[in-house]
């Protein structure tokens, strides 16, 4: 099989050097740019110590690209929200080296100079995922410059949007948050087994979730040795769980989503509370995971009474769900547990470039988790 060649937007962030990690091991991928303004001219080396042992091409500024010289099937875009748009519309309308700078967009069907008409991209960013522009606006604060690609980019939730993926040529990435919460409460809600009502969403995070630039309120001083939760009642992943959930649901489904950031470099655990319907149990609820992923490699529903952990799924693209009721009668306790890189992030951009390209689903993904 032919190799594809790939372009990484924006690898000087965690979820870019995650993107290389896992690609190295992929025989059908040929990294053939690597990008981030502030480290341009650098070897990724210098950046990243760990991925030192690999050939790559150097770091180079976006506005230095030669795009059309490159001939690249698929660009992962980590770059972030608000400019990931911009370079994307450039790329899937067709622009030459010279007008992307600026981002004016030539005719499609312009064939001078301009970039190869079939390259495919996996946003990682919050730019694509919300189809309604007005929410985007309220969430993002800003207008959304390309409403056209915004309402044709496929949500890449991979286990319950595979085929939609596999024709897509624009998808965007659910966040890590959304990621954990909609593969356990879809399936719930397309059974009918809980309510829309009342859903509570307790989640916890470690720090590379904020990414890598410099914050104060991301210093070791501030973050170890204690836990706060932050986005109280605002957090842009709540629209991104509610447009998913309500699609699910073919009703408005609302939900309580109280993020927390944790002293730990990397994982995720979700707390999720609902109400179940009539006549339900949580053993019902497992059931119809269970049955949901069943031929899933990355999804475990585990037997009653075994916990999921973030420490279980370190470093993977595994997600772990378990159930149990609730000592409150017709409530039950869903628990989540993935890498928020991996799984939440770029994992699972790779296994929606699988799709993409007819390579195996799990190819480059099937690493065990890091314990300890």
């Amino acid at each position: 099989m032919q190799k594809i060649r790939v372009g990484i937007l924006g690898a000087s962030g965690y979820t870019g050097a995650e993107l290389v990690r896992l690609l190295a091991q992929h025989p059908y991928v040929e990294i053939a740019l690597l990008t981030a303004d502030r480290k341009a001219g650098q070897p990724l080396q210098s950046v990243f110590p760990h991925l030192g042992y690999l050939d790559l091409p150097d770091l180079v500024a976006i506005d230095d690209v030669e795009w059309a010289g490159l001939d690249l099937d698929l660009v992962f875009c980590a770059l972030p929200h608000a400019t990931s748009q911009k370079i994307i519309k450039g790329l899937l309308h067709g622009a030459d080296d010279t007008l992307l700078d600026d981002m004016i967009v030539v005719d499609a069907t312009d064939h001078a100079s301009a970039i190869q008409k079939s390259v495919k991209v996996i946003d990682l960013s919050a730019d694509f995922r919300l189809r309604d522009v007005e929410t985007y606006a309220k969430w993002y604060g800003g207008e959304h410059t390309a409403p056209e690609l915004q309402q044709e980019a496929v949500y890449g939730l991979t286990e319950l949007s595979r085929e939609e993926v596999k024709s897509a040529r624009l998808v965007a990435c659910p966040g890590c948050y959304p990621t954990a919460a909609l593969l356990s409460l879809i399936p719930l809600l397309l059974a009918k087994v809980i309510s829309t009502e009342g859903i509570i969403i307790d989640a916890k995070s470690g720090v590379s979730g904020a990414g890598r630039s410099l914050r104060e309120s991301n210093l070791f001083t501030e973050v170890a040795e204690g836990m706060h939760p932050y986005g109280i009642a605002a957090h842009r992943h709540s629209p991104e769980i509610e447009q998913e959930l309500s699609k699910a649901a073919g009703e408005g489904v609302y939900v309580t989503f109280t993020p927390h950031l944790v002293p730990m470099n990397r994982g995720e655990l979700e707390t999720i509370y609902v109400t179940l319907a009539d006549g339900q149990s949580g053993e019902d609820l497992r059931a119809v995971l269970s049955k949901q992923y069943a031929e899933d490699h990355f999804v475990q529903v585990l037997g009653e009474g075994d916990i999921p952990a973030t420490r279980n799924v370190r470093g993977s693209n595994l997600c772990q769900i378990a159930v149990f009721d609730d000592r409150i009668p017709g409530r039950a306790i869903i628990v989540v547990a993935i890498d928020n890189l991996v799984k939440g992030s770029s994992g699972q951009a790779i296994q929606n470039m699988n799709l993409m390209f007819g390579f195996p689903e799990t190819l480059s993904l099937e690493q065990a988790p890091l314990f300890p």
